[in-house]
C-alpha cells in the first residue's frame, strides 16, 4: 500500500485563461481538488502516494482515474458512486487574485460515510493527509474523516491537515470547532495565514503559531508570496518566498503540502523538507491550473540549485 495516503474530493476544474482577441472568457479544463492535488505533488516529488475518494460513474470520474493512473497515484481505495456526479469547479482571475465557484452538491465524494473508510489501508500507510474540505463537504463526510483519523492514530500513522477554509460549504463556527478538532488530532498542519485568520481572530503569524502549535506539534504556516512560518514546540524558523513569475496560485499550498510530505517520508528533517515544499509550491504558481504546473523532484532540485542558500522575497505558498 501507499507510504501516502490523501481522503478527500477531487474535482474536475475549469481555469479562466487570458480574454481571447473576441473578448470571451475562455477555460483550461483540468483537475483539482486540494488532497488529490497533494497526492500527485507528492507522486511527482517521487513519494508513493494514493487516494481515498469516491468519485461519479461519469466522464470527469473516468478522467480522474486516467490522471491517477498517468501520475502513479494508487487508486486502491477509490470507489465508485454510480448515483451521484463527480464535482466540478471554476476558476477565475482578477487583480484581487483567484476567485473559486464550486458545483459539488450531492457528489459522489459528500456520499462517503464512516463504513466506507478503508481502514486496513489507513493501517499500512506511513502519512494520512485530510483538509478542511474533506470536513466540510457532508456531515457524513466529516464523520467519515474523523473516523480516519481515529483509525490512523490507533496505528501509528502520521496524521496531516491543511484547514482549506471554504466557507461556501459550512458556517465558520463549525468550520472552527471541526478544523480545529482535528488539528488537535493531527502530527503536522498545513494552515495558510488568510485561513487562520479567521479561524482564530488572530492577525500575525507568530501569535497564529503559537495557537497551533498548542494542538499540534508541527505548524507550516502558509504566508503566500512571503514564504513560510515553520514553527515546532522547540523551535522556529522563516523559509522567505521565492521569487518566481507567478500565474495562478490555484493549488499552490496543496503543492507544498504534498512536497513536505514526499521529503519527509524520504527522510529528510523538518527544515529541509520544507525548504524544499517552499521551492515546489512557488514553481507551482508559474503556470495555470491546479495539476499542470506541479514540479517534478528534478524540477525543484534544479531551481533549488539556481537558488543557492540565497531565496528572493517572492512567491511562496
Amino acid at each position: 500500500m501507499p507510504d501516502i495516503l490523501c481522503l478527500g474530493e477531487p474535482m474536475l476544474e475549469f481555469n479562466q485563461q487570458p480574454t481571447g482577441p473576441d473578448g470571451r472568457s475562455l477555460y483550461l479544463e483540468g483537475h483539482g481538488g486540494d488532497t488529490s492535488n497533494a497526492a500527485i505533488a507528492a507522486a511527482r516529488s517521487g513519494a508513493d502516494a494514493g487516494m481515498i475518494a469516491q468519485m461519479g460513474d461519469d466522464r470527469p470520474g473516468r478522467s480522474f482515474a486516467e490522471l491517477w493512473a498517468m501520475e502513479g497515484v494508487d487508486t486502491a481505495t477509490v470507489r465508485t458512486d454510480p448515483e451521484a456526479p463527480t464535482g466540478i469547479y471554476f476558476v477565475t482571475h482578477s487583480e484581487k487574485g483567484h476567485d473559486f465557484t464550486f458545483y459539488r452538491k450531492g457528489s459522489a465524494a459528500s456520499r462517503m460515510r464512516v463504513q466506507d473508510v478503508p481502514e486496513a489501508a489507513i493501517r499500512q500507510a506511513r502519512i494520512l493527509h485530510l483538509s478542511g474540505i474533506s470536513l466540510g463537504i457532508s456531515d457524513s463526510a466529516c464523520d467519515a474523516a474523523f473516523h480516519a483519523i481515529q483509525v490512523a492514530r490507533q496505528a501509528g500513522v502520521t496524521v496531516s491537515f491543511d484547514t482549506n477554509l471554504r466557507l461556501r460549504l459550512w458556517p465558520l463556527r463549525r468550520a472552527s470547532a471541526c478544523i480545529h478538532t482535528a488539528v488537535g488530532m493531527a502530527d503536522m498542519a498545513f494552515p495558510s495565514l488568510d485561513d487562520a485568520k479567521l479561524l482564530t481572530g488572530l492577525a500575525e503569524p507568530e501569535a497564529i503559531a503559537d495557537f497551533y502549535l498548542k494542538l499540534c506539534p508541527l505548524v507550516l504556516l502558509k504566508l503566500g508570496e512571503e514564504g513560510l512560518l515553520v514553527a515546532t514546540r522547540e523551535a522556529r524558523a522563516r523559509i522567505p518566498g521565492f521569487k518566481v513569475e507567478a500565474v495562478d496560485a490555484t493549488g499552490a499550498g496543496d503543492t507544498l503540502a504534498g512536497a513536505f510530505m514526499a521529503r519527509a517520508v524520504a527522510g529528510d528533517d523538518t527544515w529541509k523538507a520544507a525548504r524544499y515544499a517552499n521551492a515546489a509550491a512557488a514553481l507551482s504558481t508559474t503556470g495555470y491550473g491546479a495539476v499542470a504546473p506541479i514540479p517534478s523532484a528534478a524540477a525543484v532540485h534544479a531551481f533549488l540549485e539556481a537558488q543557492g542558500e540565497a531565496q528572493g522575497e517572492g512567491h511562496g505558498a
